[in-house]
């Protein structure tokens, strides 16, 4: 559930070394390993030499088996599929450098309900078995008592049985061993007791130690594990039975553990004629090489997941698909940060061979990254379900991650210019956000997608008087104002049109002459009481540009209605804060805490007072709302600024224009309540709505009537995307950071956007888990409208659009800037840009640095032998990842398979020589994936199922939602 840092540390490091040296003392032990960020961790800073000989050993015996294998166990409800990719690429990568093994089985015991991406995901990794544990309870019960815990899974519509994965759910015991023994009131199984770290006993005896095995209990002992195998073995369709043995924070005390597990095994199999019963050491490779072999008929389940999750009737997981909303941000800024540098860092190496910059210290900087973002997309990272401690652990390490990342971007813009090296210059390019002095500054803005873009990006600076010019001195389109959080400064709004990732760089100055960037006029209204606005006279104010008109009612300063321009369809729709209270005393009934969301009762709403100020000019109008808790009440917790974009003449504002953009501001909360953003409209919704699962598809959750607790047991993650739609026209939202999403009426649809609790119950206690979060938060989310073929086409980019929106540096133009001006006709990082179609996504271009070779046996041969030795990371290998945004069927052009040319696609970075394709993480060569196709009635014949056609001559067709991975070389320079 919980890790605490410190204590993890000395702990895993205990694991595996107490593991390790008590596998070798006996042929038949096994253990497998999960997590690689501990293993590494181990690895590199504990491990003796003779320790990493035993490991290779036991790994080549089949004695130690990684399971998963990426860096962490990654949360399945609020992660984005690109960040999963990179977690278990990560750890992918460590290991077939090391060991040249790659991992073909999952273990998702822990994350809290099953999303329909991971099946896929694992899939494309090469996996041959997916196993999960936490699923709805009663649906647990429903399925156990059906023998249905196992099927083949096909989590895409799209991709169906060419990459489907056979799942194991695990019964109602999970994945600990039940610790009950009829025969004495302490424990049984856990012999090892309770990890007390950094400070072990100093007699070696823990809290909490099992009753020791001893010939006078071993047939207690054995008659009581026989019995749970029995009772298991009724709830699955062979005779083979996984039964877990260990549970969190086991196996640190291994030799206690595996000595009293011998005694007993061996105990049961000299007696298994009597018990009816063998048992052996397993791993899960083991355990499904078993069950495969028994060549059954499986059931095929399709694209539905297991989320929300429930353990009770009270008890609904879905409160942290919103805690801790800040590191949420933070995570998936730092992601976006990662994806831009890695793109920026790749068309540098290729391009300027001769760069002043070391490569290996620049890797090292993005490894920083790699490593922060990977390793809070634990199921209790992003999730919010640590304690403070840990969170501010997760937070520095994506702060300094992402500070390496920026001075990076800096200094390659730098060397790239040939700017001064003088420090000053230097540190001015990367403290973003610092607002910019009366001197003449640049703005360097990457464009990290692979497609055009035109957007605005907002910097701070000190005055009113401005202009804005690009790279050969022409004015752009510029908007300054006062800013509505800050006294101090005023928001200048930049216009900007660049190509894929590509950058360029404009020139800010203080006025000296004519002024370019048009000022914001602001006109403040009077704050309305909405208790008793005057129903009859209905004064609205429009805001319109080229796409919509927004009618906002001038009797409570509340939105009022929205127009879709081009089919003049009008919605009627209200925001309004609403929070739900929360009971935080276990003797009054049931919590909400940083996992579970319990509302006392319908939501209320929280104000009664609006004001309103609305800020118009050439290139946007931003109207800001904020809400008091009564007319005469000083302070806001809420605020929303909503901005709408007027696109001048000549430039593509299709996606600009199409999005209405809101920021909110929320916070702090009083204790004990959960804040949401319901948006009510006059759709006919029938309360359907739809949601993403991690950004890759969009599943449908109509609304479902429960005996108890249906307001939360009808909360989902958006991650992404959310919608609801009539029979002609969709609401879309898209987010930059993952929130709980609700329909809790017919048109309505609510997003949670942060939480505030305490409770009293003895476990959150023990672990800091009461979630007192009195932060302000200020998310993100676009709004579109529209038909739903045209909101279809728009949000796949818009949704791209916001999680990787561009790049922005600062610079001091120091000395020689007129020279600057000459120089960079050309705006782009190189000759030409990198575009894909409009239907595909580049998910990733990055140089990962592995010293693998991409031929299997040379690796292995290479491992055995002891060559794989520390070296410099790898330069010339570059990793591709293409992906297509769309469903079969989902549009009649961008649905299409598309045919790409890596060769011409990639020209900008150079002459491509060689591509090979691989799978998901990049440890196998596709051609010789075979993973094992499981029977189903539909498919009867049983054999090795190979899912891609492969590229030849660098020609590459991407069918509906497919992901596909190439290493790619280019002729040395």
């Amino acid at each position: 559930f919980f890790f605490l840092q410190e204590s993890m540390h000395a702990y895993a490091a205990n694991v595996y070394t107490s593991v390790v040296e008590e596998l070798m003392k006996g042929k038949q032990r096994k253990f497998i390993a999960v997590e690689q960020e501990f293993f590494r961790l181990w690895w590199d800073a504990v491990a003796t030499d003779t320790h990493k000989q035993q490991v290779h050993q036991l790994l080549q015996e089949g004695r130690l088996e990684f399971v998963i294998g990426g860096q962490v166990m990654h949360d399945e409800a609020v992660t984005l599929i690109d960040d999963q990719i990179l977690q278990l690429t990560e750890g992918h990568g460590f290991l077939y450098e090391t060991f040249g093994i790659r991992p073909q089985f999952s273990w998702h015991v822990d994350p809290f309900g099953a999303s329909v991406t991971t099946p896929t995901l694992f899939a494309l990794a090469g996996f041959n078995a997916h196993l999960i544990s936490r699923i709805d309870y009663d649906l647990k019960a429903d399925m156990q008592k059906n023998k249905k815990l196992q099927f083949v899974w096909q989590g895409s519509p799209s991709l169906s049985e060419r990459q489907e994965i056979f799942t194991h759910i695990m019964d109602q015991y999970s994945y600990c061993t039940p610790s009950q023994i009829p025969f004495s009131n302490r424990s049984g199984f856990y012999w090892n007791g309770i990890a007390v770290f950094p400070d072990p006993p100093k007699d070696g005896i823990y809290p909490n130690m099992s009753l020791p095995v001893t010939d006078t209990n071993i047939h207690l002992y054995a008659q009581t594990m026989v019995a749970n195998i029995k009772e298991r073995a009724a709830w699955f369709r062979t005779s083979d039975v996984l039964w877990p043995w260990g549970c969190d924070k086991q196996f640190f005390n291994a030799s206690v553990q595996y000595s009293n597990m011998d005694l007993l095994l061996d105990y049961i199999n000299k007696h298994s004629d009597e018990f009816g019963v063998t048992v052996e050491y397993a791993t899960v490779g083991d355990y499904f090489q078993a069950v495969y072999s028994r060549n059954l008929t499986w059931e095929i389940r399709d694209s539905q997941d297991f989320l929300p999750y429930s353990t009770e009737p009270f008890q609904a997981w879905t409160g942290f698909y919103t805690s801790r909303s800040t590191l949420k941000g933070v995570a998936r800024r730092a992601s976006s940060l990662l994806y831009a540098g890695e793109s920026f860092f790749t068309q540098y190496v290729w391009k300027h061979p001769a760069s002043s910059i070391c490569k290996c210290g620049a890797l090292r900087q993005l490894q920083s990254l790699r490593w922060a973002v990977s390793e809070v997309q634990h199921h209790d990272g992003i999730t919010g379900t640590e304690s403070p401690k840990v969170k501010d652990m997760y937070m520095d390490n994506l702060m300094y991650g992402m500070f390496n990342v920026k001075k990076l971007i800096a200094s390659i813009i730098l060397d790239m210019n040939k700017a001064k090296k003088d420090r000053e210059v230097y540190s001015s390019v990367y403290i973003k956000d610092s607002g910019i002095p009366d001197v003449d500054q640049y703005v360097v803005v990457y464009n990290p997608l692979a497609w055009n873009i035109t957007t605005v990006v907002t910097i701070s600076v000190s005055h009113l008087a401005m202009s804005v010019y690009d790279e050969v001195g022409h004015s752009v389109p510029a908007q300054v104002q006062s800013s509505a959080e800050s006294h101090s400064t005023y928001d200048l709004h930049i216009l900007v049109e660049i190509s894929g990732l590509s950058y360029r760089k404009y020139n800010v100055k203080p006025l000296n002459g004519k002024q370019s960037a048009f000022i914001g006029r602001s006109v403040k209204y009077k704050r309305k009481d909405i208790t008793r606005a005057d129903q009859r006279s209905q004064q609205v104010l429009p805001v319109t540009n080229n796409c919509y008109q927004v009618l906002f009612d001038q009797n409570t300063n509340m939105m009022h209605s929205i127009t879709e321009r081009e089919t003049n369809r009008t919605v009627q729709l209200t925001q309004e804060f609403l929070e739900y209270h929360v009971n935080g005393d276990v003797m009054k009934g049931p919590i909400s805490d940083n996992y579970l969301f319990t509302p006392n009762a319908s939501a209320v709403p929280v104000s009664k007072a609006v004001g309103l100020e609305v800020v118009s000019g050439n290139l946007m109008t931003e109207i800001r709302q904020y809400f008091y808790s009564n007319v005469t009440s000083q302070d806001y917790i809420y605020a929303v600024y909503t901005r709408m974009y007027t696109v001048p003449e000549g430039y593509d504002g299709k996606l600009l224009c199409h999005r209405i953009e809101q920021e909110y501001r929320v916070g702090p909360l009083e204790l004990n309540r959960e804040a949401v953003l319901r948006t009510s409209t006059n759709l006919n919704t029938g309360q359907l709505l739809y949601t993403d699962s991690n950004g890759y598809q969009i599943q449908k959750r109509p609304f479902k009537a429960y005996v108890n607790n249906t307001v939360a047991r009808n909360y989902y993650p958006m991650v992404q995307t959310a919608y609801i739609e009539d029979d002609t026209t969709r609401l879309m939202l898209l987010a930059e950071r993952a929130h709980g999403v609700s329909s809790q009426g017919n048109g309505q649809v609510e997003v949670m956007l942060h939480r505030r609790l305490w409770n009293n119950l003895r476990w959150d206690l023990n672990y800091n888990l009461t979630l007192n979060d009195s932060s302000v938060v200020r998310p993100v989310i676009w709004l579109i409208l529209g038909t739903k073929a045209v909101t279809n086409i728009l949000y796949r980019t818009s949704g791209l659009a916001l999680e990787h929106r561009p790049v922005v540096m600062f610079g001091a133009l120091s000395g020689d800037k007129m020279k600057l001006r000459g120089q960079l006709q050309q705006n782009s990082i190189h000759s030409s840009p990198v575009t894909v179609p409009p239907n595909l996504h580049l998910q990733t271009l990055s140089i990962p640095g592995w010293r693998y070779s991409s031929n299997h046996a040379e690796q292995v041969r290479s491992i055995r032998m002891g060559k794989q030795k520390e070296g410099d990371a790898d330069f010339s290998r570059v990793l591709l990842r293409i992906r297509h945004l769309y469903e079969v069927g989902e549009d009649p052009v961008l649905s299409q398979p598309v045919t790409v040319n890596l060769k011409s696609l990639l020209k900008g970075l150079g002459s491509v020589t060689v591509v090979e394709e691989r799978s998901l993480t990049g440890t196998w060569d596709v051609n010789a994936l075979k993973r094992w196709k499981w029977k189903t009635a539909q498919y009867p014949s049983k054999g090795f199922s190979n899912s891609t056609e492969t590229s030849e001559n660098c020609i590459v067709t991407v069918h509906p939602k497919e992901i596909r991975t190439f290493f790619v070389y280019f002729q040395g320079q």
